[in-house]
């Protein structure tokens, strides 16, 4: 088994050096306003052609990439020491290691397209547009959260984002629920629907699978590998581990999740697929958590500290896309180090505010159930208490 486990963590470790750019001088003579590189092809499945090999990267794109991959990676470590300092309580799992993953399917998308996923949610939550100060709020349960601080890790929403959601692999027939309401809108939009490897073996998502090809939805379903269902390796799990052929009837795709660049293009072919009208997609991200499964997993009794640390040498997300802007003359040394300093402040105030906002009252715990409904009563743990709800 480790040999297999070996293999597996390979096949995430290669990078896909840059090619020669192709590049203009900016209006300021010291930058390149874009380069081209070579990314890892897809693995395709039941599909003639795929993603291109290539992909162009401007100096703004560049720029608002790497900063947000920093932000999320800094949210989720002070997630984690906000956690260890009993400002945070309950669930809370972190995405630090798959910042890729989030910042290039927003990148592939439109803002009103619709995104739902599991409860490693923090880095989406992040890239829908929700903002760093609110979503810290939310973890430590208090007014000013994005959830009202009733959500906690698991359950925070934004416009077009669907949480984070607690129970495996539930998220997946939500999402397809959500492209059949783009479908008979006529709106264009597409459901981005989000799951680990370890919810791969549900069986509401082969259901899924099955309606949302039968009637052609718009929907991507995105499994986020990162080789560990909880602290089960992946070829303990499941009899097949080629996440993306497992649609059978539907479309597959194979993509190097620590790439950012990988990531967008193969979101952007995807979503051009289900615009088209020729259904639903799989797409399988090969990625990995530095965190173990949750703050109560150290992530070190199923998997080596060397084999974690051989994906933060040779495969960081952050660390290729900045070695990439570097080499393309897209940023300097410097300028990355000056968002460096912005995101760790950002960081740090968003973590004070987080830690002294007011809690919310007993009075308003019913708050918030529907986002336009007049007032209404609930039911509290007994028939005599009462709770108003307003939205």
């Amino acid at each position: 088994m480790r040999k297999m486990l070996a293999a597996a963590v390979s096949r995430v470790l290669p990078r896909v050096a840059p090619k020669p750019a192709s590049r203009m001088l900016g209006a300021a003579g010291t930058f390149a306003d874009n380069a081209t590189f070579d990314i890892k092809p897809c693995e395709l499945y039941r599909l003639e052609e795929g993603p291109p090999a290539t992909a162009v990267l401007t100096r703004e794109e560049g720029l608002k990439y790497y900063k947000r991959m920093q932000m999320i990676r800094r949210m989720e470590l002070k997630a984690d020491q906000l956690y260890k300092q009993k400002f945070i309580r309950g669930f809370c799992h972190l995405c630090d290691g798959q910042e890729a993953c989030c910042v290039g399917l927003e990148a592939g998308i439109n803002p009103t397209d619709h995104v739902i996923t599991s409860y490693r949610a923090h880095g989406l939550c992040y890239t829908r547009g929700i903002s760093v100060r609110s979503i810290l709020t939310e973890l430590t349960g208090r007014r000013g959260g994005c959830a009202k601080g009733k959500g906690g890790s698991m359950h925070m929403y934004g416009k077009y984002f669907y949480g984070g959601n607690g129970i495996v692999g539930s998220q997946t027939p939500i999402g397809t629920g959500i492209a059949l309401a783009c479908k008979y809108k006529g709106s264009d939009e597409i459901s981005l629907t989000l799951y680990g490897d370890g919810a791969a073996n549900q069986g509401q998502v082969a259901e899924a699978f099955n309606m949302a090809s039968l009637w052609k939805l718009p929907c991507v379903f995105i499994c986020e590998n990162n080789l560990y269902g909880m602290g089960t390796a992946t070829d303990r799990a499941a009899a097949s581990t080629e996440y993306y052929k497992r649609g059978h009837f539907i479309p597959g795709l194979k993509v190097d999740g620590m790439d950012v660049l990988c990531v967008r293009e193969a979101t952007k072919f995807a979503a051009d697929h289900c615009r088209s009208g020729k259904g639903p997609i799989v797409m399988e991200l090969q990625t990995y958590r530095y965190h173990g499964h949750s703050m109560s997993d150290p992530g070190v009794s199923y998997r080596t500290r060397e084999e974690v640390q051989a994906v933060r040498s040779k495969s960081d997300p952050i660390m290729l896309l900045k070695d990439r802007m570097l080499a393309g003359k897209l940023a300097s040394a410097d300028e990355l180090k000056d968002i460096d300093a912005e995101v760790r402040k950002e960081i740090e105030d968003a973590a004070q505010f987080a830690t002294t906002d007011q809690e919310p009252p007993l009075e308003e715990i019913a708050h918030h159930i529907y986002k336009d409904n007049p007032p209404f009563e609930v039911r509290g743990a007994n028939p005599w208490i009462k709770f108003k709800s307003v939205s």
